[in-house]
């Protein structure tokens, strides 16, 4: 059951149309899908969690992935000029907002079946639209309760073997085992984080090793409606991890394939992943590639694993993703 009284349960929403959206709970128009969760007494609750003043920048440097595994992004090229010997201004080209630490805009993904969040069709998500942009957050501001789950340490303190290039993957079941062995309990509203250590393990290596990596495999969330009704139960706000999809890769069993589906001619082939039901259904809030090496270590140094957390994507009219700007402070 939902944490709240006023939230659908998740089978309720299975007889919502269509099947498992949140888009007649959270109403028409609607552009912040499951933010709609960080309510102001949520977050001034989660203000009362600092209590150290120490603070973990969640991003990584916008040039850290560089050349970006997947080969669909170009490098950042940074200019610095100046008008005269004690002045100095600068411009970015080529700078994909999704090429480091980011956050997804709910225009990101869509549904094969039913669309885009809400609604939209792919006929009206053109490139001059800013419905469901990334700017929707930007103005509400995302700020609640983060709270972390420590995959590789879980795996450790089980005596099981971890390895950040495997397809592990994690249901809602390990979710709770995760929570329970880190003593963290939910209320509604949080900003999850998942650590999987991928993003660490990738920028260890030399450009020649990053290049020899096969980029498509990762420890993530399972492609199971069981998550979609963890998440959604547990009314989280926003779910992040450091590796590149969230979710486990490569898709290796899935609950969301469709009859008659074949590949893109170009980009990610996303047929069974978790992005299309979590962003398109239920309006999910997700972020990629986050930096959580040093907070991660924090946390299981004074086994404090909640904090207050803060998000401020750039306000850019119809982006489609950006960096995090994320913030967390114990």
């Amino acid at each position: 059951m939902p944490v709240s009284g006023s939230t659908p349960t998740y089978d309720q929403l299975l007889a919502a149309d269509p099947p498992g959206s949140s888009w007649s709970h959270f109403g028409a128009g609607d552009q912040l899908g499951t933010i709609n969760f960080l309510t102001p007494e949520r977050v001034a609750a989660a203000a009362r969690l600092i209590r150290t003043g120490r603070r973990f920048s969640l991003d990584h440097a916008v040039t850290a992935f560089e050349p970006y595994p997947t080969g669909t992004r170009k490098n950042v090229a940074h200019h610095v000029f100046s008008n005269n010997e004690f002045h100095r201004d600068d411009w970015v080209d080529s700078f994909y907002l999704q090429s480091s630490s980011q956050i997804d805009a709910l225009r990101h993904i869509g549904h094969p079946l039913h669309g885009f969040y809400g609604g939209l069709s792919p006929a009206q998500n053109t490139p001059d639209s800013t419905a469901l942009g990334v700017q929707s957050y930007a103005d509400a501001g995302i700020a609640g309760r983060g709270v972390l789950l420590d995959l590789p340490r879980f795996f450790e303190r089980e005596g099981r073997p971890y390895d950040t290039e495997e397809t592990i993957r994690v249901d809602a079941a390990m979710l709770d085992d995760i929570a329970a062995a880190q003593g963290v309990t939910f209320g509604g509203g949080e900003l999850l984080l998942l650590r999987t250590a991928w993003a660490e393990r990738y920028l260890a290596k030399t450009p020649e090793e990053r290049a020899a990596t096969r980029w498509r495999l990762s420890p993530g969330l399972a492609q199971e409606d069981g998550i979609l009704r963890w998440l959604w139960e547990h009314e989280i706000a926003l779910v992040a991890a450091d590796n590149l999809a969230v979710e486990a890769d490569p898709v290796l069993a899935s609950d969301f394939r469709y009859p008659g589906e074949t590949p893109p001619e170009r980009g990610v082939d996303h047929s069974g992943m978790l992005h299309r039901p979590l962003i398109a259904l239920l309006g999910m809030a997700m972020g990629e590639l986050w930096k959580l090496d040093d907070l991660a270590a924090d946390c299981a140094a004074d086994g404090v694993y909640e904090f207050f957390l803060t998000v401020k994507p750039l306000n850019l009219p119809g982006g489609v993703g950006s960096p995090p700007n994320a913030l967390a402070i114990k």
